[in-house]
């Protein structure tokens, strides 16, 4: 049975980067993309053209996204009883340490600073895949 990731992301280029990482990592996987906040919840919530979307078993969420910022998706889904358990890893280029900060006390489950170098970003998203989909016990 393929994971399911749902990528929160606003950057095409950056988009591009990650799937091609991930099909690198040769894990059984599924990838969604949205790209911006209100599409990411209109997602999860199988709303306005996704009403067929799967329940992503995590989530790769940027924080600087258009329409609803990353931090406001984060904190509806952990505020949310049926989202909550998803696994939420913040992908961003942020280093801002209150950024950091408030992601953790919104709940998220890592978060994680994309490297500018190519080849790190690369190695980032599939240790990120290795530990969340290989090693981690993911609820059902």
């Amino acid at each position: 049975m393929p994971f399911k990731i749902l990528l929160v992301e606003d950057s095409p280029a950056d988009a591009r980067l990650t799937q091609e990482a991930l099909n690198e990592a040769k894990l059984l996987h599924d990838l969604y993309v949205v790209s911006d906040g209100v599409e990411a919840l209109s997602f999860l919530y199988k709303k306005n053209g996704h009403t067929n979307a799967p329940r992503p078993d995590i989530i790769l969420l940027d924080l600087n996204l258009p329409k609803k910022d990353g931090r406001e998706v984060l904190e509806e889904i952990k505020s949310d009883e049926s989202l909550r358990i998803i696994p939420v890893v913040v992908l961003t280029t942020s280093q801002a340490e209150e950024d950091v900060l408030r992601s953790y006390n919104l709940h998220a489950n890592c978060y994680v600073t994309k490297p500018v170098d190519i080849t790190k970003f690369t190695d980032i998203v599939k240790s990120i895949e290795n530990f969340w989909l290989s090693i981690v016990k993911l609820p059902s």
